[in-house]
């Protein structure tokens, strides 16, 4: 498993969103690191992993998720923003969304 990962949780459906494209980037300039789809249980195991501390980020095509299941959404992405500071833990950042919102947070 890769030291970060993420799941996304459709609520409105009340299942996993499988198929939704990640990108993994890291900053300043906002370099890849690596990219992949949800799979059916939402989780997306293999992003990458962080070669040094600083802010990432996760960008989820949300857009495309909605538009495949023939659903008008208001984000047509989420990105979320975060501070690695020990490149050697593992980081999980789940998304929660819905069409007209979404909620994350640091899991385990």
């Amino acid at each position: 498993m890769s030291p970060i990962t993420t799941h996304v949780l459709d609520t409105a459906q009340g299942r996993p969103a499988a198929g939704i494209a990640v990108t993994l980037e890291r900053g300043p300039d906002w370099t890849e690191v690596g990219s992949g789809r949800t799979g059916d249980d939402g989780r997306l195991a293999d992003l990458g992993a962080p070669d040094e501390a600083g802010p990432y980020r996760l960008r989820f095509d949300t857009g495309g998720y909605f538009d495949a299941g023939g659903t008008r959404g208001f984000f047509p992405e989420v990105t979320i923003e975060f501070t690695v500071e020990r490149p050697e833990e593992h980081h999980h950042v789940p998304l929660l969304l819905s069409p007209f919102g979404y909620s994350t947070y640091r899991g385990s």
